[in-house]
C-alpha cells in the first residue's frame, strides 16, 4: 500500500456524482472509499464529475483515478474511454468488459456462450410492453442499460401490461421472473470471495439496497454446499468471460425447489457498491479484507488498457 513504503503516496482522483440516476448513492459510495483511501496513506481527491471532467483531470493530473461512478457515463465504458486517452490508470473493468456489462442482453449472450444459467427474455419497446403480455406472466421489465434495479417493474399472474413511467427509454428487456432466494458473489481479482444471502420484505430494488434498514444480508449465506460452489465457480466465470478486471458482483436467484437447475444469473456489476450496506466491503470484510485494504488493494491493481 502507499503509506507501506518510503515513495511519495500516489495521488488518486475519486470519481464519484456524475449524472446517471445513481448520482446520489456514486456520491456516498465515493466519500466513504476517499476516507478509506486517506487512510490506507493515499493523497486523495474528491472528483464530482460533469462534462468538464478531461479537463479536470488534465489539471489534477492524478497518478491513478478511482472510479466510483454508478451508472450509465461511468460504468459503460464511457469515462474508461477517457481516462484511456489520457493515459490515466484507473480501477475497475476496462472499456469493453464495462460496455458489455452494463447492456443486459449482450451480457445475458455471453452467459449462455460460456454455459452459464441466464432465465428467457426479449427486447422490445416500450410501447409493445404496454399493448399487452409479450411474456407469460411472471416476468420482469427494465431497462437494458441501468444498475441497482433502476426501473423495475414486476408483472404478476392475472395483472394488466403495465404503464411504463415516462422515464423509461425507448426500448427495455423483458424477462421471465426468477422466483427464489437473492444470492450475490464478489469477484475481486481471480478469487470469489463468498456468497450473500438477501433478506428482504418485498423486491430488492433500489430503496432496499441503499437505505439503512432496508435489507438484511446473511454472510456466508446458509446453503446446500453445491449452491455455494456453485455460485463461486459461477461468479469467477462471468467475471472472466465478460473480460471483468478488478471487482466485481454477480447476482443470483435460486429456486430451492429446483436444486442446482433452480440457480440462474441475473447480472454482474463491474462497478459494485462501496456504501455502508454495499454487499462487496461486506464481503472483503468477512474474509478479514478491511475497507481500506480493499480501496487500496483496488489503486494498486488499477492500470490502462484494461
Amino acid at each position: 500500500m502507499a503509506g507501506a513504503s518510503s515513495r511519495m503516496p500516489l495521488r488518486v482522483a475519486v470519481l464519484m456524482g456524475g449524472f446517471s440516476a445513481e448520482r446520489e448513492v456514486s456520491l456516498v459510495s465515493g466519500r466513504e472509499c476517499a476516507k478509506a483511501l486517506r487512510a490506507a496513506g493515499y493523497q486523495v481527491i474528491e472528483v464530482d464529475c460533469d462534462r468538464d471532467l478531461p479537463s479536470r483531470l488534465a489539471d489534477i493530473k492524478p497518478d491513478v483515478a478511482f472510479n466510483a461512478l454508478h451508472g450509465r457515463w461511468g460504468e459503460d465504458g464511457c469515462v474508461q474511454g477517457i481516462l484511456e486517452w489520457l493515459g490515466i490508470p484507473y480501477t475497475h473493468s476496462g472499456v469493453l468488459a464495462s460496455a458489455v456489462a452494463m447492456d443486459k442482453a449482450k451480457t445475458k449472450e455471453i452467459y449462455a456462450a460460456a454455459g452459464l444459467p441466464v432465465v428467457e427474455s426479449v427486447i422490445v419497446t416500450k410501447e409493445a410492453v404496454e399493448a399487452g403480455h409479450v411474456l407469460p406472466p411472471p416476468y420482469v421489465v427494465k431497462p437494458n442499460n441501468e444498475g441497482s434495479s433502476v426501473g423495475v417493474y414486476i408483472v404478476r399472474e392475472g395483472s394488466n401490461a403495465p404503464r411504463l413511467a415516462a422515464t423509461m427509454p425507448a426500448t427495455v428487456m423483458v424477462e421471465s421472473y426468477a422466483p427464489g432466494r437473492e444470492l450475490t458473489t464478489t469477484v475481486m481479482g481471480d478469487r470469489a470471495l463468498c456468497v450473500t444471502d438477501i433478506l428482504t420484505d418485498g423486491w430488492y430494488d433500489y430503496d432496499a439496497k441503499y437505505t439503512v434498514g432496508g435489507s438484511r444480508h446473511v454472510l456466508p449465506a446458509a446453503l446446500p454446499e453445491a449452491i455455494t460452489a456453485a455460485c463461486m465457480d459461477y461468479a469467477l466465470r462471468a467475471h472472466r468471460a465478460l473480460g471483468c478486471r478488478g471487482v466485481s458482483r454477480t447476482d443470483f436467484r435460486w429456486d430451492e425447489a429446483r436444486g442446482l437447475a433452480g440457480l440462474i444469473l441475473l447480472e454482474t456489476n463491474t462497478q459494485p457498491g462501496m456504501t455502508p450496506t454495499s454487499l462487496a466491503p461486506e464481503q472483503a470484510a468477512h474474509l478479514g479484507i478491511s475497507f481500506p485494504d480493499l480501496c487500496a488493494w483496488m489503486v494498486e491493481d488499477a492500470s490502462c488498457n484494461r
